[in-house]
């Protein structure tokens, strides 16, 4: 008798492309409270475009303890998840073993963040070109990514506590 093995296939970082977030508030549709939401995304500019990309992307959040298109994790149930959360001074701080930024969030996101405790984390596998950083993005065509029902399957959500240095 044998037993089937999953492959997680390997990686480069040079894959993964330029790798962005962005942050936003409201109404979350699951639970009718206002919450803050941070998108984890790629541009899909990676060294062997962006199918290879997506590949990478998925390769790296199953790595790091995350579920594809599974149900939302809790960390503050999981302690050995390697997914990390600092708000400090208007920033924040997302730690993962194959990402680490920062991002200037608004100020309705932070009062929202710290009033709930959490933030629900969206990490997108599909490559997300037209959020280039640094250039504004519409209400519109954000809630045309986060609110795609292909994107949203193919992605892994994480609710992470807010944590501070204070």
């Amino acid at each position: 008798m044998t037993t089937p093995n999953t492959a997680i296939a390997p990686f480069t970082p040079a894959q993964l492309g330029t790798q962005s977030l962005i942050g936003w508030s409201g109404a979350n549709p699951a639970t009718g409270r206002e919450t803050a939401f941070l998108l984890t995304y790629s541009l899909g500019d990676g060294s062997d475009g962006p199918e290879a990309g997506e590949r990478a992307m998925r390769t790296a959040l199953e790595r790091s303890g995350l579920r594809i298109g599974g149900e939302t994790l809790d960390a503050s149930d999981l302690p050995n998840l390697p997914v990390k959360l600092l708000v400090q001074a208007g920033q924040a701080v997302l730690t993962l073993p194959h990402f680490n930024a920062q991002y200037p969030v608004p100020a309705e996101w932070l009062a929202v963040a710290q009033s709930e405790g959490q933030v629900h984390g969206m990490f997108a596998t599909r490559p997300w070109p037209a959020a280039v950083p640094g250039q504004p993005v519409s209400e519109e065509l954000l809630s045309s990514f986060v609110g795609d029902s292909e994107v949203i399957g193919s992605s892994a959500h994480c609710l992470m506590p807010v944590r501070s240095l204070g």
